[in-house]
Order: C-alpha cells, then sequence, then structure tokens
C-alpha cells in the first residue's frame, strides 16, 4: 500500500497498518516536504513525484489511502491517485471496535485505534474517525469528513461532507450538521448546523459563514 504523505498523521496510519501485520511492500508519498526522503524509519521508501507512484502502482501494489487530515486536501489527493490508477483503500485499526449489525464503511476511510463505532452507522468514503472517537447508531458521516481525537457523535446524527470536528467536540443526538462545517474543540452541539458554518462553544454557536467549496 502507498501512504499519502510522510509526516504527522501519516505516522499514526503506519501504526495502524502495523497492527494488522500489513507492512510488505509499504511505502510512503511525499512530494512536499524535503526533509522527509530516503526510507522512513530506515525501512519504508519514500516516493517524491508521480511518476514514481504510478509505477509503484503498475508493478508493486495499487492501493492507496491518505496519511493527511484536512478533508479538502483529502479530496484533491484522492483524485489526484484515482488518476494515475490507485484504488483508494481504508484502513480500520484491530483496536476499534465495530459493531457488528447494519454498519458500513465506504472506501478510503481511516479508522483508529479506540474508536466505538456501535450499529446501522455509515461512514463515507475517505473519512477520517480519529482516535478515541465514538459515533451512536443510525448516524452518518458524510465524505471526507475528520473527526479529530475524542469527538463523541450521539444517535441518529448527520454530519456533512467535509466538515471538521475539533477535538473532545460532543454532537448531541438528532443533529444534523451541514457540508463544509467546522466545529471547534470541545464545543458541543446541540442544534442544527447549516453548510459553511464555523461553531464553537458550549452549547454551540455560529460564529461566522465559510467560504463555499467549489466541489
Amino acid at each position: 500500500m502507498l501512504i499519502i504523505g510522510g509526516k504527522g498523521f501519516a505516522k499514526e496510519v503506519l501504526e495502524v497498518l502495523h497492527q494488522l501485520n500489513q507492512l510488505d511492500n509499504l511505502a510512503f508519498y511525499d512530494d512536499v516536504n524535503e526533509d522527509v526522503c530516503g526510507n522512513l524509519y530506515n525501512k519504508f521508501p519514500i516516493l517524491k513525484n508521480i511518476d514514481d507512484a504510478s509505477a509503484y502502482f503498475k508493478t508493486i501494489d495499487n492501493r492507496f489511502t491518505i496519511g493527511i487530515g484536512n478533508p479538502i486536501l483529502r479530496k484533491k489527493l484522492y483524485d489526484k491517485f484515482i488518476e494515475i490508477g490507485g484504488v483508494f483503500s481504508s484502513t480500520v485499526s484491530p483496536y476499534a471496535h465495530i459493531g457488528s449489525f447494519g454498519n458500513e464503511i465506504q472506501k478510503g476511510c481511516n479508522i483508529m485505534t479506540g474508536t466505538v463505532i456501535t450499529s446501522d452507522v455509515i461512514i463515507k468514503q475517505g473519512s477520517l474517525i480519529n482516535l478515541n472517537c465514538t459515533v451512536g447508531h443510525d448516524s452518518i458521516i458524510g465524505e471526507f469528513v475528520e473527526l479529530s481525537p475524542g469527538v463523541s457523535i450521539s444517535g441518529n446524527c448527520i454530519v456533512g461532507n467535509y466538515s471538521v470536528l475539533g477535538t473532545n467536540a460532543t454532537v448531541l443526538p438528532k443533529v444534523k450538521i451541514g457540508k463544509n462545517v467546522i466545529i471547534g474543540a470541545g464545543s458541543v452541539v446541540t442544534k442544527d448546523v447549516p453548510d459553511n458554518s464555523l461553531v464553537v462553544g458550549i452549547p454551540g454557536k455560529v460564529l461566522k459563514e465559510l467560504e463555499p467549496l467549489d466541489f
């Protein structure tokens, strides 16, 4: 598998693949950071250009996952690596607790250690469910959403595409969060949130409107 990114969260994805005993032919891709080069941890090759990534897909392993947290950047990287033949793949920690009934985890998700997903939950493609998050029954997490560590989503909630929930944010039952929303760390969301909003506080309040996404 190719992990897109060579710092920060990419190393946490590496740990999940170690937990899964899936380190064979693993490589990283980082064409941004000049100090990330050679072999990470003296073991895993770091590819530096798109031609090398294309060759990796054709000759070694066509799977990739995204080791970067920003939802908009994750979407752009998804488009870039799908175009050269990559197969978007999920990494799900064996130390996450995924309920046995009605759950759906779509392609390219990163489900990290300590996460609890109960039942009848849909996690749409490209979403990142970080350390020690909880997602309650009958909830839907949209595409390329980022749940930061310790986020708690109650039952019957919806989180729209490309939204970010900060560390330890809480969403109360039956709340709908729109597309391209940022929820500040530690906030408690008690009512529906419109698209393109920044929300902070207890209870959460809309502080400002964000620029709509162009995709």
